[in-house]
């Protein structure tokens, strides 16, 4: 299953991965390789994770304080926000 990404979450990972870049050579690099191992457990098992809305789930990366949240759409997963979990909780929810 294909993944895409909102103009506004890619957005977000891209802002991420820059800070941890500044913050530490190789840290923003470490970020991304996390994302991209989350996003393979949500395309491996796109349900295994509970519903944080109707038709939204979160899967939370092991090393961060973030969530992919997304959708599953017929033909593919869609990534509505790459989220810190220490802003307020629900801020995408406009994006749906």
């Amino acid at each position: 299953m294909d993944i895409r990404f909102l103009t506004t979450a890619q957005r977000e990972l891209d802002d991420a991965i820059e800070y941890y870049s500044a913050e530490s050579p190789g840290l923003g690099e470490r970020f991304l390789l996390e994302i991209l191992n989350t996003l393979d457990l949500i395309r491996q098992y796109p349900a295994a994770w509970p519903s944080y809305t109707d038709n939204t789930r979160r899967c939370q990366t092991r090393r961060f304080p973030y969530g992919v949240v997304y959708q599953v759409l017929d033909s593919e997963i869609l990534v509505v926000a790459v989220a810190h979990l220490h802003r307020a909780p629900g801020y995408w929810t406009d994006r749906l």
